[in-house]
């Protein structure tokens, strides 16, 4: 039957006289790997926390960064923290990873297999399959430009001349670069993201089956979760958008037939900045794609809802928050390495608010990056700033900017789905201009570069403002981490409290709990219900009928059967 499957997908993507040989190639794959990846059953659960981090986020002279990310998890993370998204630890030659330059090497500066390795015993591990695209500094290229055979359509080339007007484009960067091949030919590549990241010919099936040998070393090398990064963009067609084209969703569904054929413990988790409708279409029916889509609406409408203090838009939203089965939930965060795109609240929110949205990220100390439209404008496409600082100015109160950061983690956390929790918004920093400066790319104002023994100076201090934070937020996570209801597969309702209050009720194996959060600067008194419960945060017992919630509070509150 999978043989069937596989088959049927394969002749959605390709000629019917070429899917046998494309076949048997894939049922090669499979024998080569069956026995590389081990069995091990497991199931999502409250417990699944992710931390999203740079291999070299924390840094201690003399040693493998690879192996400090480990030594600091280890100290401050285990049991609280199960799972670490790795990003792009492979060899590159730009974009802080994202241009890889060999898919099966780990990158020197960073360490080895072997520390990997170590990280995954302790951790679930989470690996980038950037496959859309590869390093112009890469082997594959190389050969490309040197007209070797065995790399000949591996890039789409493409006229000058050829109108690509319908083409959604993601940076405001020429969509074709030029190239010049080893016998003086100019060569039009097409180059979704920058000239140093080439877009991977999947019409060639040799492209595919190269891939697919990638994922599947990948689990092979410990991965449990595969993020497949700007997947959306995977097949081209002038005339087209050449975004979520059936054949790229084919191709989702082919690799994980593919996975499961020899297990069934691997997430496929994808990356898709775009409005929330086409985002959420790669869960496909709910049992043939992804098992896990990045809930890219919610920072940008959260950050818009604290700003404003008024929840109107983001209850509405959450409300029609649907999934296609019980097999597949969202991956909820606040912050990315990546700035916060704002092209997910399209539709949501008017422009002159996601303009006011960029303003403050501005306003902020943030920077904004734009987009060119097919009309030849251009529009904010992503907030290049740090979490912390799109939501609170760095004039505000030391306390009141903890507040609000704590707000927002606890509603991703609260959401339905998987948390993932980015490195930086996990230890409070801020801006880091320094390095906008150093490298002259926005979204390093993000991706900063700690030291590991000044970092833990900071979070062993109880008087810092790292570690206020840090131990605050480390007791969120253990609340959620301990309560069945956050079982991302649970019951969920947002019921409608008041313009300043966001209410979440979660519900799983016969325990309820309702999460308040007050997104106002003011004190809010609710009369809820009759009933009372056990409020988690401060280990008291609340009244349902007379709820006292102050400013930038939240309550999370196991209610009585």
């Amino acid at each position: 039957m999978m043989e069937e499957n596989i088959a049927q997908k394969l002749s959605e993507i390709y000629a019917r006289d070429l899917v046998p040989t494309i076949q048997h190639a894939i049922n090669n794959l499979i024998q080569k790997y069956r026995n590389k990846i081990k069995q091990i059953p497991y199931n999502l659960s409250e417990k699944d926390i992710l931390l999203i981090a740079y291999g070299d986020h924390v840094q201690n002279e003399g040693e493998a960064p690879l192996k400090t990310l480990n030594d600091f998890s280890n100290r401050y993370l285990k049991g609280h923290i199960n799972t670490i998204h790795i990003l792009p630890f492979y060899p590159f030659s730009s974009d802080d990873g994202f241009s890889v330059i060999d898919y099966y090497a780990v990158n020197t500066s960073l360490g080895t297999w072997e520390d990997i390795e170590n990280l995954s015993r302790d951790y679930r591990l989470m690996f980038d399959a950037v496959v859309n695209h590869i390093s112009a500094k890469s082997e594959w290229f190389k050969g490309f430009l040197a007209n070797d055979g065995k790399y000949e359509n591996y890039f789409v080339e493409m006229s000058p001349e050829t109108d690509l007007s319908a083409v959604v484009r993601p940076r405001a960067l020429p969509l074709l670069s030029e190239f010049e091949d080893a016998d003086g030919n100019k060569k039009y590549i097409w180059t979704t993201f920058s000239k140093d990241q080439i877009d991977l010919n999947f019409e060639n099936p040799k492209v595919l089956l190269q891939v697919i040998d990638i994922l599947l070393f990948y689990i092979s090398q410990g991965a449990k979760l595969i993020r497949l990064d700007a997947i959306g963009f995977l097949w081209k067609v002038p005339g087209t958008t050449s975004i979520h084209l059936p054949q790229t969703h084919a191709i989702i569904q082919l690799i994980r037939l593919v996975i499961e054929e020899i297990t069934h413990e691997i997430t496929l988790i994808t990356e898709t900045n775009v409005p929330h409708k086409e985002n959420i279409s790669y869960f496909g029916d709910g049992n043939n794609e992804a098992q896990m889509v990045y809930n890219f609406t919610l920072p940008p409408l959260l950050a818009y809802t604290i700003l404003k203090e008024n929840v109107v838009d983001l209850q509405q939203w959450a409300n029609a928050l649907k999934l296609p089965s019980n097999q597949v939930c969202f991956f909820n965060f606040t912050a990315s390495h990546d700035g916060v795109g704002v092209r997910p609240v399209q539709g949501i929110l008017p422009q002159k608010e996601i303009d006011f949205l960029a303003a403050t990220a501005e306003k902020h100390g943030g920077y904004v990056s734009y987009k060119n439209n097919s009309d030849g404008s251009q529009a904010p496409y992503e907030l290049n700033c740090n979490y912390m600082d799109l939501l609170t100015s760095p004039k505000e109160a030391e306390e009141i900017r903890i507040k609000k950061m704590l707000l927002a983690q606890g509603v991703a956390m609260a959401m339905p789905g998987v948390p993932g929790i980015y490195f930086h918004s996990l230890v409070g920093s801020g801006n880091d201009k320094d390095g906008v400066e150093r490298t002259g790319m926005k979204r390093s104002i993000n991706r900063e570069k700690l030291n590991f023994l000044s970092l833990i100076s900071a979070l062993d201090d109880p008087s810092s403002f790292r570690g206020k934070y840090f131990n605050a937020y480390i007791d969120l996570i253990d609340i959620r981490i301990n309560q069945k209801a956050f079982n991302p597969f649970g019951k969920y309702a947002f019921p409608f409290v008041n313009n300043h209050v966001f209410a979440i009720e979660r519900e799983h194996e016969n325990e309820k709990i309702l999460c308040l959060f007050n997104i106002s600067s003011s004190t809010q008194k609710l009369n809820l219900f009759i009933g009372e419960g056990l409020e988690l945060v401060s280990g008291k017992r609340e009244n349902m009928a007379n709820v006292t919630i102050e400013a930038w509070q939240q309550k999370w509150i196991v209610l009585d059967s």
